[in-house]
């Protein structure tokens, strides 16, 4: 039996092993529902403001730590891995974005009764443009040695006409290295940058650079 946090039922006549026993519009009527008519599976938007509960990752861990037993859907437009990485410290394992066809709802239904984990094809499609896996974890992303000579060289603390000039290419091809380097790396900001570079070794990357072999590609594990 499932809960709906608004109003999806129509998306699931087509999934009649589906019993949806409630609907709820904020945290508090869904947290009711929960207490008095226990369920398997609760679909709820990311973003469901009001009630006492709040929404968004306080709501899911608290549905996660009170209802232990309960799988959690997620509709959400956000596609950023940290996110999708906290969903899944929350327990959940079925993540739809809203621009998604609304059958996929009941196809994450399905799949988290059966144990497994569900991601609509516009998170999917999201993820494998940045090389990460389900979890929002980064899979092994294979960056050329110009790669990552030049994150080596940035995180060092040159800029991007300072590493230009020292390897005697233009600046465009260095920023151009520089960002398809943090795509592969599904990185944002350049705070991650370091901070991936440091956990990493990128600082200590040296040995890799002047070899004379610069089209081979290195793989970075995460």
């Amino acid at each position: 039996m499932t809960i709906l946090s608004f109003c999806l039922a129509q998306a699931l006549l087509k999934f009649p092993e589906i019993e949806v026993i409630g609907q709820a519009r904020q945290s508090t009527e869904l947290i009711q529902l929960l207490q008095k008519s226990p369920c398997d599976v609760v679909v709820s938007d990311l973003a469901m403001p009001g009630g006492q509960y709040g929404d968004g990752m306080p709501l899911l861990g608290y549905i996660g730590r009170q209802f232990p037993t309960v799988r959690i859907v997620v509709l959400t437009i956000l596609e950023n891995p940290s996110l999708l990485k906290r969903l899944r410290e929350v327990g959940v394992t079925a993540v739809i974005n809203k621009s998604d066809d609304l059958s996929h709802i009941g196809l994450a239904i399905v799949h988290v009764m059966r144990g497994q984990e569900y991601i609509g094809p516009s998170v999917r499609l999201a993820l494998d443009s940045m090389g990460l896996s389900a979890s929002g974890q980064q899979r092994d992303v294979m960056l050329s040695k110009r790669e990552l000579e030049v994150v080596r060289l940035f995180v060092s603390g040159m800029t991007t006409t300072e590493i230009a000039a020292q390897l005697k290419r233009s600046i465009k091809t260095i920023s151009t290295q520089k960002n398809t380097a943090v795509r592969k790396l599904g990185i944002e900001r350049d705070s991650e940058l370091f901070q991936y570079s440091q956990s990493n070794g990128l600082l200590n990357l040296s040995a890799y650079v002047g070899d004379g072999n610069l089209d081979d590609a290195i793989p970075v594990n995460t």
